[in-house]
């Protein structure tokens, strides 16, 4: 297996909001160079990238995949990334192990919400991007109105090079504005045949032409002098212009394809070889020494040994896989490294290229490239990994968004409680998303994720490895606090049992506090209480704090001030001031208004625009604020304050209202007062599960 060093290479990532046709036109790509021997299908389900089952049945990426193939001597590594809302952290993690991005937009949809959040991504990481306005093939497809979307969300530097011949039907080859050629594509895809530029478009091709000169020449101080003198550019000139461009970040060539035709993926692996950076023209990578002091890494075979694992997976025979992106140096399969991140040795066996979900082995990896190695022990995502503990290197980690959904969870029998423990720790190991944790509240185990779906996969994915459990709707973490102050609350703790007995009396005011939580201020003057007994109050306050008096729900929003009180000299101790701060508490809270507070949730649903109004209606009856509407192309976003409760089950009717179309995402913005009508069913039922609860404790 051949070997390539960074100058050699081009890392890709193919990124783009969901359903622009990502993942098709990274079947084009691979079937054009001879990588794979058939044009795969997302329909068939037999695409290179989208391997996982669970993207096979969804027919819809849920997880970035890595691919390569050559294309004039540059090895190309692909990253075919998800592009739906609850699996965008996934073209998160893949754009820190590119160098450059394909930023795939539907010519049908134009720039949309996941369009907009990828940019954001490739701003992040500082990558090269061009754009692909794909389906070109389709039925309302406009590249007028597409290019139109990118310019206002992106600005004049994503400028065409090249121009489509046809749209929808008719859609059959592009204009090289560069060379000022036509490509025409035969039926059902292939090579294309180099013409003339056909007179049907020629003056928009000598527009187009005219306006990419301008703007690569406005990049470039000498070359604008000459192009004013002379009024052209040659094309050499404009191709080394525009490629110092691209790499600059200054400018994002836009092109044009029908990935599921098979038209346009030669002139873009042409585009990417010429203009997109090289891991060697992306310089050094910067990272810590291991002492908090800054240092770097080229990507220089001379250098020692650096790696950064950008993700992870389960095999189902390999066992946990690690995709590096190789940043310097050269490691060779069976060999010892170091991993930076958690001070541990790692023993590398065989090294692999990877290939959808086949790997195959190689000797060595080199500066720049990227590959695999499997059943490392403790290496995980966001890792970084050295020649040796003398050449440490830590670079940063990728930081993740708080998962906005949680749902409970419980294994279908008593007797697989292990057995899931097991089974969420493998899962949590290859998906930085993914939280499992217990609620201190309503005791469930809850399991959170970026999405409905993101969860619902997890779950697909234990049921796989042989763990059946079942997800439920969580319970609704209400909290209980109080409206009104109320002064001077007694309350007398006397306890007589025969020889030592319990004293102890209390007077609290128990106020609202505006900024929420608890406070608790001791105002004994003199020593009516002695010193050692107040913190026993509080501590007593705190256990009905915990509790709640209403129905059981903790509290938050109250200040509790310890006013007077008495003590006894023989029978005054420790539990009878808790148990006199409790029920003092208790006492004031039901006169001070008690009322349940809800969360609410900061909601930003995506569908199509001609379902605004079903949606619409649907969030109102929910209880929901509408903050506003965006548009996105084809697709409306609404964004709005609901109640959590309200939120329940969401993804269901969503579903039947867009026909699957819609998405939506969720955070907690604030709690608030559950209305009144509402607030005395929850109560009763949360009086009766305690009841049930206490009933099967006995």
């Amino acid at each position: 297996m051949k070997t390539y060093d960074a100058a050699e290479i081009r890392n890709l990532g193919i990124v783009g909001h969901g359903g622009a046709g990502k993942t098709s036109l990274a079947s084009s790509f691979l079937f054009e160079s001879g990588a794979v021997n058939r044009l795969g299908k997302v329909d068939e389900g037999n695409t290179i990238t989208d391997f996982d089952e669970e993207s096979i049945a969804r027919k819809k990426s849920v997880s970035s995949a890595l691919a390569h193939l050559e294309w004039d001597k540059t090895k190309i590594n692909l990253l075919d990334t998800p592009g739906y809302r609850a699996f965008l952290f996934e073209a998160r993690g893949a754009l820190t192990a590119v160098d450059s991005a394909l930023v795939v937009v539907s010519a049908v949809s134009g720039v949309e919400v996941g369009t907009k959040k990828v940019w954001t991504f490739c701003d992040e990481f500082d990558v090269a991007r061009f754009l692909v306005i794909n389906k070109m093939d389709r039925e309302r497809a406009s590249f007028e109105r597409s290019l139109q979307s990118i310019h206002e969300a992106f600005g004049r530097a994503a400028i065409p090079v090249q121009i489509p011949i046809g749209e929808e039907k008719d859609f059959k080859g592009v204009v090289d504005l560069i060379r000022m050629k036509a490509l025409v594509w035969p039926a059902g895809g292939g090579k294309p045949q180099e013409t003339e530029v056909p007179d049907t478009v020629k003056d928009a091709a000598v527009a187009a032409r005219e306006a990419l000169v301008d703007i690569v020449a406005e990049n470039d101080e000498a070359l604008m002098e000459k192009y004013l003198e002379a009024g052209s550019l040659t094309d050499d000139e404009l191709v080394s212009a525009l490629k110092k461009a691209v790499q600059g970040r200054a400018i994002f060539p836009v092109f044009c394809a029908a990935g599921m035709l098979n038209v346009g993926a030669q002139p873009i692996l042409d585009a990417v070889v010429r203009f997109a950076p090289s891991p060697a023209d992306r310089g050094p990578r910067a990272g810590k020494d291991g002492h908090d002091g800054e240092t770097s890494r080229k990507p220089d075979n001379a250098e020692p040994f650096s790696g950064f694992v950008f993700k992870s997976l389960i095999d189902a025979f390999s066992g946990k896989i690690n995709y590096v992106r190789v940043v310097s140096g050269v490691l060779k399969g069976e060999s010892t490294i170091h991993n930076a991140t958690r001070s541990e040795p790692e023993r590398v066996g065989h090294l692999n290229i990877v290939q959808g979900k086949t790997l195959t082995t190689v000797p060595e990896l080199r500066a720049g490239d990227i590959g695999a190695f499997a059943k490392l022990k403790v290496t995980q995502t966001g890792d970084t990994v050295v020649a040796d503990k003398n050449h440490v290197i830590e670079f940063p980690k990728v930081h993740f968004p708080e998962p906005a959904i949680s749902w409970a969870l419980e294994p279908k029998t008593r007797g697989d409680e292990e057995k899931l423990s097991v089974a969420l720790h493998r899962l949590l190991e290859t998906d930085p998303m993914l939280r499992v944790g217990r609620d201190t509240q309503t005791k469930e185990m809850l399991i959170s994720g970026a999405g409905q779906q993101h969860v619902e996969v997890a779950i697909s994915k234990l049921k796989r490895q042989g763990v059946d459990c079942i997800l439920k709707l969580p319970k609704i973490p209400y909290r209980e606090t109080i409206t009104k102050a109320v002064k001077y609350v007694e309350y007398t703790h006397k306890k007589q049992t025969g020889g030592a007995g319990q004293y102890a009396r209390v007077f609290i005011d128990v106020e609202p506090r505006k900024e929420g939580g608890y406070e608790f201020v001791d105002k004994i003057v003199g020593g009516v209480i002695d010193q050692s007994f107040r913190p026993s109050v509080d501590k007593g306050v705190q256990s009905k704090m915990n509790e709640g008096v209403l129905a059981g729900f903790p509290m938050s929003g109250v200040r509790v001030s310890l006013v007077d009180g008495k003590t006894h000299p023989v029978d005054s101790k420790d539990i009878a001031f808790q148990v006199a701060g409790r029920e003092a508490f208790k006492k004031a809270v039901m006169e001070a208004g008690p009322t349940l507070l809800e969360p609410h949730m900061h909601v930003e649903v995506t569908i199509p625009e001609e379902c605004y109004g079903d949606i619409l209606g649907d969030l109102n009856s929910r209880r929901a604020r509408v903050q506003g509407m965006d548009q996105a192309g084809h697709s409306s976003i609404i964004k709005a304050v609901v109640p959590m409760a309200e939120m329940l089950g969401y993804n269901a009717t969503l579903n039947s209202l867009t026909g699957g179309r819609g998405e939506y995402h969720m955070e907690l913005a604030h709690y608030e007062t559950v209305p009144t009508h509402l607030q005395e069913k929850i109560i009763a039922n949360a009086r009766a599960a305690a009841g049930k609860s206490e009933e099967d404790g006995e």
